[in-house]
């Protein structure tokens, strides 16, 4: 009897052709719509794509759980959805085509002009390295490459390897020189500093006092930069982001609230 009126509450299962809900939810403070998909699996499964978010769940799975997943996961989430973002951008404005003579780049919240001139004779990136020079940035390669779609692999590999050097180079400058500046007022040591190139983080400090950045923040403006910076080295004196650890960021930081939020708008463009 009972299995029998289990049977007239719940509708049959059609293996293979699982019904899916489109949805929305608030993530991170976002609104992200998703497409739900009740299946066989035991455990709530999380994908992004081309498509956005898509969500498999077990047949059974309460409304509760699925909240929780989703809200644990927030963060990776939004950022996993802002790279696909920036991406298809990318391609929709042909930002992913080769290097350009002429074409403009981001370095600290500015715009840089690349010239990119011929030099037969270098045989490596460090023979004659980019040369910046007021706003415009100067990449030398074995040939000139152009709006050609038929420039040469070679030539436009060695440019972007060329471009990527030198903005590593400047952003460990540039970073070494923000934390000296932060560093004393706060009274705190770092043991090292190095780059990174975390796709969810801009900036780590390790137990062992080792700060890391990722390089690609020397395109941000220097507030950012300056956020970040001084982010980590509160870490040195709060392991957390309790309240202790927010008000520390806050005497050097006043308007990290609005520098957090800014930071996010980046991250969707440049990651």
């Amino acid at each position: 009897m009972l299995r029998k009126l289990r049977q007239l509450i719940a509708p049959p299962v059609v293996v293979g052709q699982a019904a899916v809900e489109l949805r929305t939810i608030s993530l991170a403070g976002q609104s992200v719509p998703y497409q739900l998909k009740r299946t066989r699996r035991r455990s709530i499964g999380l994908r992004i794509d081309e498509r956005g978010l898509s969500v498999n769940i077990p047949m059974r799975a309460s409304e509760k759980w699925l909240s929780n997943v989703l809200q644990d996961k927030a963060q990776w989430v939004i950022d996993k959805l802002s790279k696909w973002q920036a991406e298809n951008r990318a391609i929709a404005t042909g930002q992913n085509a080769k290097l350009c003579d002429g074409q403009t780049i981001p370095f600290m919240g500015e715009t840089l002009t690349l010239r990119l001139l011929k030099n037969s004779q270098a045989t490596s990136l460090f023979d004659t390295p980019p040369q910046r020079r007021a706003t415009e940035l100067f990449v030398y390669v074995t040939d000139i490459v152009t709006h050609d779609l038929n420039a040469k692999k070679a030539n436009h590999t060695h440019a972007e390897d060329a471009l990527s050097q030198w903005y590593q180079v400047s952003a460990e400058n540039i970073f070494k020189e923000r934390v000296a500046l932060y560093a004393a007022p706060m009274n705190v040591t770092p043991r090292a500093i190095k780059l990174s190139e975390a796709r969810t983080q801009w900036g780590s400090c390790t137990a062992q006092g080792v700060l890391r950045f990722n390089w690609q923040l020397i395109k941000m403006p220097q507030r950012l930069i300056d956020y970040v910076v001084i982010h980590e080295l509160a870490h040195l004196i709060e392991m957390n982001h309790s309240q202790a650890f927010w008000r520390e960021v806050e005497k050097l930081c006043p308007d990290y609230l609005v520098l957090r939020k800014e930071l996010r708008l980046y991250q969707a463009t440049l990651r």
